[in-house]
């Protein structure tokens, strides 16, 4: 199985097209309640949002370059709630006074027949796995705390095991283009972060 995206989004509700500036990286287990306590004195929501998601990559390959690729996700607390189909576009990594990555992000919510749509689509399942984790808000920054979980008989959710010793961290923004002055509200709240979690702008591209 190869390893889980860069991206650990819950399922949250609308359609969004726009740029979304990404600072990420990981807290090891034992350091996670001093973490979450720290974000809890930090951001808007005293008590986090908790999520807990299933999400399936696709793939569908062409005549020549990278395959395309489409990310589908389902809550596995509320049921009843749409399926979201999420596409992330190129990075762009390439200007260093950004403090961000940044990435075209289209977010749309669906019917619960998606997979058989991908399907039919030619696209083919490439991997899943369940996310469980904590939202926090500040602003219009959001920060996403998840643990991810290998899935051990594909589309059984209940057989899981944790993929690491670590939870994923993320710090991102959805925005227009040309809104880079959001990547210094970010670092500035990520230096409050620290020793506790470093996030980076990291390429994806060299973690393949």
């Amino acid at each position: 199985m190869e390893a889980p995206p860069v991206t650990v989004m819950p399922v949250t509700g609308g359609t969004v097209n726009m740029m979304e500036y990404l600072l990420q990286g990981s807290v090891l287990d034992q350091a996670l309640d001093s973490l979450l306590h720290r974000l809890r004195g930090l951001c808007d929501n005293m008590e986090p949002e908790s999520f807990a998601d299933h999400e399936m990559v696709y793939l569908l390959k062409g005549q020549q370059g990278n395959p395309f690729l489409l990310r589908a996700r389902r809550s596995l607390a509320h049921l009843a709630t749409p399926w979201h189909l999420r596409y992330l576009g190129q990075p762009e990594v390439g200007d260093k006074s950004r403090h961000a990555l940044v990435r075209n992000c289209v977010d749309v919510a669906t019917s619960h027949s998606l997979p058989e749509f991908l399907n039919e689509m030619s696209f083919r399942m490439d991997h899943e796995f369940v996310a469980k984790g904590h939202i926090f808000r500040k602003g219009s920054l959001k920060v996403v705390v998840s643990k991810l979980f290998r899935v051990l008989v594909q589309g059984n959710t209940e057989n899981t095991e944790p993929l690491s010793l670590s939870s994923l961290v993320e710090l991102s923004v959805l925005a227009p283009a040309g809104q880079d002055t959001v990547s210094e509200d970010m670092r500035a709240f990520a230096e409050q972060l620290k020793p506790l979690v470093h996030l980076e702008k990291i390429d994806p591209k060299r973690h393949m």
